[in-house]
């Protein structure tokens, strides 16, 4: 298949550990790509082995190599759970008692991560849909060589998330976890964004309650400077095909 116009981009030596900065981190287009030309990148991943990801404009640290990439191998240290209590437990040690609110019903005890979902649609075809409506912003077109596409959140080197965590891998591990339960696949990366499909999401009030949870500690923002509270955010995701996410 044809590539549009572009360049691989190489991580400056600066921010990559050794393992990773003798190689280039991805493939970057020039030009804004359609839905439909992701959604056939999309399909030839299991023989290509490149996951398309739909970009925010290349003015961006990726075009002049300001990443961090890391291997994917990196990810298999790392587990959804863990992450998850770490968040809960270190906000409710620094948290006041207004602040506690937020949490509700759950308070200081970690729910865990959420039951899975029941397939709506084949994950595939969900990604190709909301790859159409994230392709309407003019987005150029990433490409990276990982057998997942939770795996590009590390390997790209994207520095999105860096105000909640440093480090891109255990978020990258999260998404992998959302990948199984959830039927979750990477479409977007925007400078401090992630657009994710769903293709099987919560359905019911209280599941979603429980993934609200774990989107709380993948991402406060989006609850803290969104819905302001765990079970208004949960009306918000129950049901949708599409996980967005900003932080600040």
């Amino acid at each position: 298949m044809e590539l549009p116009p572009g360049d691989v981009v190489w991580p400056d030596p600066g921010y990559a550990q050794l393992a990773v900065r003798r190689r280039p981190a991805f493939w970057l287009s020039e030009v804004a790509v359609s839905g439909e030309y992701w959604a056939r990148l999309r399909a030839q991943h299991g023989q290509s082995g490149l996951w398309p990801v739909l970009l925010e404009d290349s003015v961006q640290p990726w075009s002049a190599g300001q990443i961090a990439p890391d291997t994917a191998g990196q990810i298999d240290n790392y587990h959804a759970a863990a992450f998850m209590a770490e968040v809960w437990s270190d906000w409710i040690a620094r948290a006041n008692l207004d602040q506690l609110e937020l949490l509700d019903p759950f308070g200081p005890e970690c729910p865990g991560p959420a039951p899975s979902g029941k397939l709506a649609a084949d994950p595939g075809v969900v990604a190709d849909w909301y790859a159409g409506l994230v392709a309407e912003r003019r987005t150029p077109l990433g490409l990276v060589a990982v057998e997942r596409g939770a795996d590009a959140l590390a390997v790209m080197g994207w520095q999105g998330a860096l105000n909640h965590n440093e480090w891109m891998v255990p978020l990258a591990a999260v998404v992998r976890s959302w990948e199984d339960r959830f039927g979750v696949r990477v479409v977007g990366m925007g400078f401090n964004t992630l657009d994710l499909s769903v293709a099987a999401p919560p359905t019911t009030s209280e599941h979603a309650l429980h993934v609200a949870a774990e989107h709380w500690t993948f991402c406060p923002d989006s609850i803290i400077q969104g819905a302001g509270n765990l079970i208004d955010y949960a009306e918000q995701i129950k049901g949708r095909n599409a996980w967005s996410f900003w932080w600040d």
